[in-house]
């Protein structure tokens, strides 16, 4: 069972190469399905066939859903949601407004996930490709599992706390029937576990960003893979999309934008390494429909399998030193050279190693530290980052 899930900023084509993959996939003989988180789903327009809240068929061994929350989202969470929505109602509140409110935030995207797991729980198909919304609201659906365990892990401890015995003479309906609440908040809480376990399993899940040889696009694509690194979501390859040919044009303009695209290729090729990169063309035609889908991944992947893991290992590290501190490793293969120099601004962290020069987008907890230095050991570089200073005292 193999799970591959697109993401990448708004418009640089994950959508499209997601059918793709699943297309190729499924020519390749695997029972595939290809599926639609993003809210403004384009799946169908992809295929340009009419696709539902249920698996259809597209082609042979292929079938495209795109995934309706409001379509699932009794299965996990209408009893929970029912008893908080009664709770909830009374004078001023109508039944409606209940209903609204008693949504737990963030379970549209807990639904999504589910569904995922769900088909690779039952086994329906052999590889599930997950065409996700934009990068922000990704990296928000797979941290959701986290969050909610937390949540729930207090939920269900506080029917014992000296707390909740105190508010029950004074909670009056919405601590009603706290039995099938927390019955249901646990078994929400152990589908979810299951789910994080299936998302952050190397050997099923792989995480693909899909980008467009632009600065602001980049940019995003190194946040995402920063934060996929730190909840341990493994990723296996990177793809830049709309890759201008060399034949493009002798004017003014093709040669410029070539030129852009050629600088920021090189930086793409330096910032994502060790992954391995793909590259698609940007063609004249609209990629739309099975014939221009089967194209664009032999132009991508060449004659190998998509489904297939392309890499294995950890892209970064960070671990809490005992002083308050931070240490990131990074994977830095083929560099001998022990003179590291660092330079860093805002979240930006620029990385000289003699030729080799990187540049890496900080997640919060270290983008506001200062930097202690950094050494090669074995093939990895150690990147240390201070404990944050005291806040000065404030006298009155």
């Amino acid at each position: 069972m193999r799970i591959i899930l697109y993401l990448g900023k708004g418009g640089v084509g994950k959508t499209t190469v997601a059918a793709a993959t699943a297309l190729r996939s499924a020519q390749l003989g695997y029972k595939t399905l290809v599926a639609s988180t993003d809210i403004a789903h384009s799946l169908a327009d992809s295929f340009d066939i009419p696709l539902g809240a249920t698996p259809m068929q597209i082609a042979d061994n292929l079938w495209g859903q795109e995934i309706s929350v409001v379509a699932d989202i009794h299965n996990y969470w209408g009893t929970l949601q029912t008893l908080v929505s009664k709770a909830m109602t009374g004078p001023g509140i109508s039944n409606v407004v209940a209903d609204e409110l008693s949504a737990f935030p963030g379970m549209d995207e807990i639904v999504s996930l589910l569904h995922i797991n769900r088909q690779a729980k039952e086994r329906a198909f052999e590889r599930v490709i997950i065409d996700a919304a934009p990068t922000g609201e990704t990296i928000r659906l797979l941290t959701m599992p986290d969050t909610f365990r937390w949540y729930a892990g207090h939920v269900s401890r506080l029917e014992s706390t000296v707390v909740m015995r105190a508010l029950k003479p004074f909670a009056g309906r919405l601590l009603q029937g706290p039995a099938e609440i927390l019955e249901a908040v646990s078994t929400l809480d152990a589908a979810t576990a299951e789910l994080r376990a299936t998302l952050s399993d190397p050997s099923i899940s792989s995480y693909r960003v899909v980008l467009q040889p632009e600065k602001m696009v980049m940019r995003e694509a190194e946040r995402a893979i920063s934060y996929l690194g730190l909840f341990n979501y493994p990723v296996d390859s990177v793809i830049i999309n709309r890759i201008l040919p060399e034949e493009a044009g002798e004017s003014d303009f093709y040669r410029q934008r070539q030129g852009i695209q050629a600088k920021y290729i090189e930086l793409i090729e330096n910032n994502f390494r060790p992954l391995p990169i793909w590259y698609a063309p940007y063609y004249a035609h609209e990629v739309v429909g099975l014939e221009a889908l089967s194209q664009l991944a032999m132009d991508c992947f060449g004659p190998s399998d998509p489904g297939a893991i392309f890499y294995r290992g950890i892209l970064q590290e960070i671990v809490e030193t005992p002083d308050g501190g931070y240490l990131m490793r990074l994977p830095i293969p083929f560099v001998g050279r022990d003179d590291v120099r660092l330079r860093k601004r805002g979240d930006e962290l620029f990385i000289t190693i003699g030729n080799f020069k990187r540049e890496l987008i900080l997640p919060t907890v270290l983008a506001k530290r200062r930097t202690g230095g950094g050494r090669l050991q074995d093939g990895m570089l150690e990147i240390t980052f201070l404990p944050l200073e005291a806040e000065p005292a404030v006298s009155n």
